[in-house]
């Protein structure tokens, strides 16, 4: 690495892969398949103020967890819709209302089951089911329930079905336990019950996303990913996975704020050793709870990443699984959460902040992994701060301290001093603004820049350099 970490400043520089993770990178699996087509843990930290939304502790599998079988659906006494209900959803499920969802799509009054598998979504009265109905049939099938063990426990997560055979993404920390092994035991459970072994394809830890395959898989329901770049503020999301072990559960909200970075604690990143140029950190209203399930030890370092903002409810173990939109299209992939405070495990819940990383983002970082076991980051060459925190500033963004030379800020023009406020037409407030959207990027990506020098405003294009995680 050719320049120093400082993780709390949101700086440019880091690039330190998971403890033992490169050795899972580029397992042997089936050739890769194309992947969707676009449509447009561990108590720690107590005093930072976000969490990864990390599931419940778990033992490692018994030697009879391989002979698990999926259950056979009984018929109880409501209405029963399986795995056959996403099928009937074609196109955009917004504008159907609740009279004609449950007569188009649930129809009669007499109990639909599916023999072989277990229940997705009951309905109890078909004639005043509702939008969130029709996005939960269809977006079901295309989410698992993730469980991942090593010598010393375990944890659990979600994750979203990228391809018919297997492919799925996820979380680095679901699939690491937070960093503590790069071998795990995985196991996958289907929302109609079938289980199946896993391995890593390829994980990245400066965006905490990790692909996986499922052994011997078949017939698996792919997501379909919408834009998210076309997002607006308030549009409807549906959060899809297994908080607290609860596999196949619901939450609804809307997109509370686009744009939005976090630095987030994280032990698959090394701590540089490095103080915090930031000031005022202590003031967050914030603070940092893992849930449970982390075994590894160790220093932590930090990422910077660009998330969309929810209100729907996101819990430990929601990591790693589906935000859609009301068609049911995938926007995000849940990370993490906010607390209002606690330094435990059972204080860490929902409080209507939650955090996905956008389908964009996601899109593009699975097909690397897939591709080549790693994915690439977008590297400024400067050292950054907070602006506001600078005496004597008047204007929020990003401070270059310093710049590397040959490095792509100093190639573009950028000295000390400047202060970055729009990177590709994103408002830069601070240093973890500027980080998380070249990080969104991959090496060699053009973008263009707006900063502040001696009181005016200047443009300029630069080319990123590469990061490879």
């Amino acid at each position: 690495m050719s320049e120093p970490h400082t993780p709390a400043t949101g700086d440019d520089t880091t690039g330190t892969s998971a403890p033992g993770a490169d050795a899972s990178r580029g397992a042997s699996v089936p050739p890769r398949p194309p992947l969707p087509t676009w449509t447009g843990a561990q108590p720690t930290a107590p005093t930072q103020p976000l969490g990864y939304g990390w599931g419940t502790p778990e033992p490692a599998p018994g030697p009879d967890a391989a002979a698990t079988e999926a259950p056979e659906a009984k018929v109880g006494t409501g209405k029963i819709v399986a795995v056959l209900v996403a099928a009937a959803i074609v196109g955009s499920v917004s504008g159907l209302g609740g009279a004609a969802l449950g007569s188009g799509m649930f129809g009669g009054t007499e109990t639909t089951t599916v023999q072989g598998t277990a229940p997705q979504v009951t309905v109890n009265d078909p004639d005043e089911v509702n939008q969130t109905t029709g996005i939960a049939a269809k977006t079901l099938p295309s989410v698992v329930t993730i469980s991942a063990s090593s010598a010393d426990g375990g944890g659990s997560g979600s994750g979203v079905i990228l391809s018919e055979d297997g492919y799925v993404v996820t979380n680095t920390h679901v699939v690491t336990l937070d960093g503590a092994t790069g071998s795990p035991t995985l196991r996958v459970t289907t929302s109609d019950g079938r289980v199946y072994d896993a391995e890593i394809v390829g994980t990245d830890t400066l965006y905490d996303l990790a692909v996986i395959k499922l052994s011997d898989a078949t017939g698996l329901t792919p997501i379909e990913f919408a834009d998210s770049s076309a997002l607006n503020v308030g549009d409807t999301t549906v959060a899809v996975g297994a908080p607290l072990g609860l596999s196949n559960t619901v939450t609804t909200g809307i997109v509370s704020a686009l744009n939005r970075s976090i630095q987030i604690a994280s032990a698959a990143v090394p701590d540089s050793g490095q103080q915090d140029e930031q000031e005022g950190g202590q003031d967050s209203p914030f603070q940092f709870d893992f849930g449970q399930g982390r075994q590894g030890g160790g220093s932590m370092g930090t990422i910077s990443i660009a998330v969309i903002q929810t209100d729907a409810a996101i819990n430990p173990g929601n990591s790693g699984g589906a935000l859609v939109d009301d068609t049911g299209k995938l926007i995000g992939i849940n990370v993490a959460i906010a607390t209002a405070g606690g330094s435990s495990s059972s204080e860490a819940g929902s409080i209507g902040v939650g955090f996905s990383i956008p389908s964009n983002i996601v899109q593009r970082v699975a097909d690397e992994l897939i591709d080549g076991g790693a994915a690439s980051h977008g590297l400024l060459g400067a050292m950054v701060r907070s602006s506001a925190e600078a005496e004597g500033s008047s204007i929020a963004g990003a401070l270059i301290s310093e710049t590397t030379p040959g490095g792509a800020a100093a190639e573009a023009g950028l000295t000390a001093g400047d202060i970055v406020t729009q990177f590709n037409g994103v408002p830069i407030r601070d240093a973890t603004d500027l980080t998380a959207q070249v990080r969104a990027l991959p090496g060699g990506a053009d973008a263009e820049l707006v900063y502040v020098r001696d009181g005016r405003t200047e443009t300029a294009e630069v080319t990123l350099g590469e990061l490879t995680d």
